[in-house]
């Protein structure tokens, strides 16, 4: 009885996993061009990732979608301010409180630039005073203001060359 069971459960997990898919076949075209269900859509992308492809060397290197003239031109801008993090691959600048020229009170800096291409909806900028409160909206679109005419300093003067 003992050699049944054992014997049963065997061919059930057999069974079992011959009904998963085949993740090794080749794509059929035919279920792409109908529609077919989303599992085997899914399975026909292209594009789609595993957590395999991180060791995968064929492609090492590494996009960055973060325009350079913005990202220079915030370290600029913002130079009185103390730099604590920054991740250029993500394009965050995060800066300690500083004080700037001329000015009494205390600032702290976020910046988030999120699109490669040198425009304003690429840019974002976020203040906080020393008290925790938030900045004025005219206060942070100067120095949105300042570094998008700073990039575009840069850019004229990269062209140059």
């Amino acid at each position: 009885m003992r050699l049944q069971t054992i014997f049963g459960l065997i061919i059930v997990t057999a069974a079992v996993s011959a009904c998963g898919e085949n993740r090794g076949a080749t794509p059929n075209p035919n279920v792409v061009a109908t529609g077919g269900n989303a599992d085997e859509q899914e399975f026909n992308d292209p594009n789609r990732t595993t957590i395999w492809d991180l060791f995968d060397n064929k492609n090492a290197e590494q996009v960055t979608n973060v325009n350079r003239y913005l990202w220079a031109a915030s370290l600029d801008v913002l130079n009185f301010l103390p730099v604590q993090e920054v991740d250029p691959f993500t394009g965050v600048i995060i800066t300690g409180y500083g004080t700037p020229p001329g000015g009494g009170r205390q600032y702290r800096a976020t910046v988030h630039i999120s699109d490669p291409a040198l425009a304003a909806r690429s840019l974002s900028v976020s203040l906080q005073t020393s008290g925790g409160a938030p900045v004025s909206a005219a206060t942070s679109r100067a120095v949105e203001d300042a570094i998008l005419s700073r990039a575009r300093q840069l850019r004229i003067a990269d062209n140059k060359f």
